[in-house]
């Protein structure tokens, strides 16, 4: 008797962890923005000073960037959308392992190369959000 009490009513399931228009990329993008701005800097400048600063900056950014990307890969994207873009794990294993070499280069080429893997993701994630 209590069970039936106490039963839920209604059933429901969420795609998400929370409702969806949490997530987005342009997180990433952004944080990884600033990850080439930074390198950018970094060779246009001499100053030591100034160059240990940009290092921090651009590592810690690119963490950020990293953190985004695993976010929407472990919370966001779900089976189906695995089984639609067989490439999505093999390209959020990419997007971070460029986010890990811009992280330790001042080669704003390697920032490039990050963003452009984020914006692959970026395409896929928003056809997800048509569907």
């Amino acid at each position: 008797m209590l069970s039936r009490l106490f039963a839920p009513k209604v059933k429901v399931s969420a795609h998400c962890d929370l409702p969806c228009g949490v997530y987005d990329p342009a997180q990433a993008r952004i944080e990884a923005e600033s990850v080439k701005a930074v390198q950018e800097k970094y060779q246009a400048n001499e100053d030591a000073d100034f160059r240990t600063r940009a290092v921090l900056i651009k590592e810690q950014r690119a963490e950020l960037a990293k953190h985004h990307v695993s976010v929407l890969w472990s919370d966001y994207f779900k089976p189906p959308h695995f089984e639609k873009y067989p490439e999505l794990h093999q390209l959020v294993n990419d997007t971070l392992k460029a986010l890990s070499a811009a992280k330790g280069s001042n080669d704003p080429a390697t920032g490039q190369k990050a963003l452009n893997l984020i914006a692959q993701i970026d395409t896929i994630f928003w056809e997800t959000k048509k569907a």
